[in-house]
């Protein structure tokens, strides 16, 4: 009969022992409502490590704020009411709100030191005898091995592949295993046993604490209790036991040496922390220039659409005009033609904006909302937009070179960049590290005690003998030899370990430096691109402004234009075709001026971001972009504009 009883196994039995012990609650953690950060267990700090944080489910609904500012069918909306929807309904700012605390969960991982996350181990864990102890203890201690007669410890070793030295396992550990072992030996020399067959009961009981530290050294304390009982007639303590204590630090002296290099991944995790933060930030960005562009897109979109409906109008007027005048014979019936050629254009351009208002309708409605068109509130729901194109009397532009300093202390993405690189370089003393040899120290201090039931051994021709006094007794008495260190052992020593040529440390280094080379050109080349961008930017601006200017100075003129030639007209000296080539002249101009009034608002909106200055101009706060709820309410404005039928 054999019974052993593995670490892990009386680890699953604890685990499964607490699960009955303990509240469901404790098992089974509620998520905060409306929270997507994981929720750690609320057990006993005793056994909280052993349950698992509970995370909860994707949100997948949109907020309330859509319902307040819809009214008869039509969602009114100002741009910064946009802007709040898309914070809390945008699936691409909740996925980004998920990297931060991912982040967070990183470090955690990193600050526990140890190998990289996946590498496997392995230890197992069988019977065991102290040396010394009973017969096979005093085979083992005399160096004699017998087949079926071998104890102690087996394991198997992992090696760790891994690009510069592992730092130390950080979190401490305590471990403990419990054997209970029966076992036969068959001796083919009986000296020692005196038996043919020896019989042994065996308890062994072994714990160890390990922590380890920045430094590059670790600190282990085992605490071992052996306990035998066999069927030996000369052993004179039966039955006997046998604890030890000890104590062993191990310090690397040349590679894994320095808090500084163990603790560079624990380094490079916080700065990943923060630049998951400056990455957020730049998808709010991104998704508030996006809402931006598509809201004055589809306010330009009303704005044409009116435009289209009144040109229409006025082809219809006039063709009503050349229609009475054919009926006085004032007209021919190509002239009426004409005009009436002019009504199927205009309607043409009516039907073309009313399908341009509709998609750009759909991608706001996508940027606002979780399920974009799909979403049952606002699929049959007309956005109008409240606030509606102005451009400002001046654009009021710092120079440049504020600008471009504004942008490369400013944007999140430059700054991120800048901080890969010094992260690059932290982790980079890993593999410099690597060049070096391996060497370190070690000293242990270990004592241990026996102590068992004494026996009387009589012999023929032999005075009868019995065990020392000293050891005569029960635990108790083998522990106190333990504590006095009536037994000790001591060991210090040195240990090293030189690669020829070491090409795979060497080549780990000059890839990594080739590596953060090129970074840091690509690097220069963004910040340089900055500058231009921000140049390009302004120019953009100023360029917007003087078309602007120009479309405005053309619209005027041509509707001039166009009330001379319809008193013209009137007076029988113009001609049907001469007034509706003027109406496509101004229905041309009122277009050019629109798109150069969308132009300038995407370069104002485009300024903004590439100077960083996005979030502070639209009044975002990046407290309630991560908490995915805008504090300030919305309201419907007290007076609404009236709606624009599509």
């Amino acid at each position: 009969m054999h019974l052993s009883m593995r670490r892990g196994s009386w680890r699953e039995l604890l685990v499964v022992g607490l699960c009955w012990a303990i509240p469901v609650s404790a098992q089974q953690p509620s998520s905060q409502q409306g929270g997507i950060e994981p929720v750690r267990p609320s057990a006993n700090i005793l056994w909280r490590p052993y349950f698992s944080t509970a995370a909860p489910p994707a949100r997948l609904g949109n907020s309330d704020r859509a319902k307040i500012l819809i009214q008869a069918g039509k969602l009114y909306l100002t741009a910064h009411d946009a802007i709040a929807l898309a914070i809390e309904n945008n699936i691409d700012i909740e996925d980004a709100r998920y990297s931060p605390i991912l982040s967070a969960w990183n470090l955690e991982r990193s600050s526990a030191g140890g190998a990289l996350p996946g590498v496997p181990s392995g230890a197992s864990q069988s019977a065991s005898i102290q040396s010394g102890q009973g017969v096979l203890g005093s085979q083992q201690a005399a160096g004699v091995s017998l087949a079926g007669t071998r104890g102690g410890a087996s394991g198997s070793t992992t090696t760790v592949s891994q690009v510069g030295p592992v730092t130390p396992v950080l979190d401490p550990s305590i471990q403990e295993s419990t054997t209970f072992s029966h076992r036969s030996n068959p001796q083919a020399l009986t000296v020692l046993s005196e038996t043919g067959n020896l019989v042994q009961g065996v308890r062994t009981y072994s714990a160890s604490y390990q922590q380890g530290f920045l430094t590059g050294g670790s600190l282990t304390v085992n605490y071992g209790d052996h306990y035998l009982n066999e069927n030996a007639p000369l052993d004179v303590l039966n039955p006997s036991v046998s604890p030890t204590l000890s104590f062993s630090i191990q310090q690397n002296l040349l590679q894994g040496l320095g808090i500084k290099l163990n603790a560079r991944n624990i380094t490079v995790a916080k700065m990943n922390l923060q630049m998951s933060e400056l990455n957020f930030k730049t998808q709010v960005t991104g998704t508030v220039v996006s809402v931006l562009n598509a809201y004055y897109s589809l306010a330009a979109d009303y704005d044409d659409l009116k435009a289209k409906q009144d040109a229409l109008d006025t082809a219809q007027k006039f063709f009503d005009e050349s229609r009475k005048r054919l009926e006085l014979g004032a007209l021919s019936e190509l002239d009426v033609t004409t005009a009436q050629n002019q009504i199927a254009v205009s309607r043409l351009a009516l039907v073309n904006s009313q399908v341009a208002l509709s998609q750009q309708e759909l991608q706001l409605k996508n940027l606002i909302s979780r399920d974009g068109p799909g979403d049952a509130l606002l699929a049959d729901v007309e956005i109008v937009p409240v606030d509606h194109l102005v451009i400002p009397a001046t654009d009021d532009i710092p120079p440049i070179k504020e600008l471009v300093q504004k942008a490369l202390r400013d944007r999140s993405d430059l700054v991120v960049e800048r901080n890969n690189l010094k992260a690059t370089e932290i982790s980079n003393l890993g593999t410099i590290n690597g060049l070096l040899p391996s060497a370190g120290v070690l000293a242990s201090r270990s004592t241990q005690g026996l102590s068992g039931t004494p026996k009387v051994v009589k012999l023929p021709g032999v005075p009868a003998f019995t065990a020392d006094p000293y050891f005569q007794g029960g635990i108790g008495n083998a522990l106190g030899q333990v504590f006095r260190q009536n037994f000790p052992t001591e060991s210090i020593g040195v240990f090293g370990s030189i690669q020829i040529y070491d090409r795979a440390a060497e080549a780990d280094y000059g890839i990594d430096q080739l590596s953060l080379r090129q970074q840091q050109l690509m690097s220069a080349k963004d910040m340089n691109q900055a500058q231009v961008d921000v140049t390009n930017s302004v120019v953009a601006l100023r360029q917007a402004r003087a078309r602007y200017d120009a479309a405005v100075q053309s619209t005027r003129l041509q509707q001039a234009l166009l009330d001379a030639e319809e008193k013209k007209f009137d007076f029988g000296a113009s001609t049907p075709y001469d007034v509706v080539v003027q109406q496509r002249d101004l229905a041309a101009a009122k277009a050019s001026e629109l798109a150069a009034l969308v132009t300038w608002q995407s370069a104002r909106i485009n300024l903004d971001q590439t100077t960083g200055a996005t979030l502070e101009a639209n009044h975002v706060s990046l407290t309630d972009a991560r908490e995915g709820r805008v504090s300030e309410a919305s309201v419907l404005p007290a007076v609404l504009p009236a709606a624009t039928a599509k």
